[in-house]
């Protein structure tokens, strides 16, 4: 006959439990190559970008900008022209459009609202279960923080739908499950494997946008003609400097028939 203490007993939770934590250990080897995968063309792009824009985008920003003025000396000198008049209109929007491209947008002014009062409810309710003060464990306390600074955010501009995505990140999360042993570790498993899942989906659509981005073609292009033993960077830069200095001349020009 078998001693109780001999007996080996494995709850269902505690099945469920380790095939979840199996689950999650692969899923979070996946996330990790993701993740890595997506800062590498985040860095990738970037790189490119700040290159070009050094390289190539200001000059066309400045190439621009002198066409707008020459365009509009011309239609000044001929009021009663249409054509020059619709002309330097056009040139004008394309030398504003490079600008913005080129070089820092203006800040966005503050959007400015009153509160609703279901803006107001449910700020309160996220405060009431989020709020870093309510924990003593350091892990919680940074997450909550991180979630009551996305949360402040979102009240100041009035996005009532953020606000509901922060509220429900927290009570979906792992750290809100209270309690001990294989139940209480199972849920916070589950969630976990949810989130996971959740981040994965995020990564693959940004991918995804990342590789069909006109930057990305771009840089495709810039890449096969270095294969060929060209640099388009200094062809472009040196075709631009050009233009440039012939636009300076149209202008000196005109400013000096005026």
């Amino acid at each position: 006959m078998l001693q109780n203490s001999e007996l080996q007993i494995t709850r269902p939770e505690e099945r469920e439990l380790e095939t979840k934590r199996g689950e999650l250990a692969a899923l979070e080897t996946s996330l990790a190559e993701r993740e890595v995968e997506l800062a590498s063309l985040r860095a990738e792009l970037g790189s490119f970008e700040r290159k070009y824009l050094a390289e190539v985008g200001l000059r066309y920003a400045e190439l621009d900008e002198l066409k707008a003025q020459v365009a509009e000396k011309a239609a000044a000198e001929q009021p009663g022209d249409l054509r020059l008049q619709e002309a330097a209109r056009r040139t004008r929007a394309r030398a504003k459009a490079t600008r913005s491209t080129a070089g820092p947008g203006r800040p966005h002014a503050q959007k400015v609202y009153t509160p609703t009062p279901e803006i107001k409810r449910l700020y309160r309710e996220v405060a009431r279960r989020v709020h870093p003060d309510l924990t003593t464990d350091d892990a919680d306390r940074a997450k909550r923080q991180d979630l009551m600074a996305q949360a402040n955010q979102a009240y100041m501009l009035g996005d009532q739908a953020a606000l509901t995505r922060v509220f429900e990140a927290y009570e979906c999360s792992p750290e809100s499950v209270q309690g001990d042993g294989a139940g209480a570790d199972l849920v916070r498993t589950i969630r976990r494997v949810s989130q996971v899942k959740a981040r994965l989906e995020e990564i693959d659509a940004e991918l995804k946008a990342l590789l069909a981005s006109d930057a990305k073609r771009l840089r495709e292009q810039f890449d096969e003609a270095a294969q060929s033993g060209r640099d388009l960077f200094s062809e472009l830069a040196s075709r631009i400097d050009t233009e440039i200095a012939g636009a300076r001349a149209n202008l000196r020009e005109q400013l000096q028939c005026a």
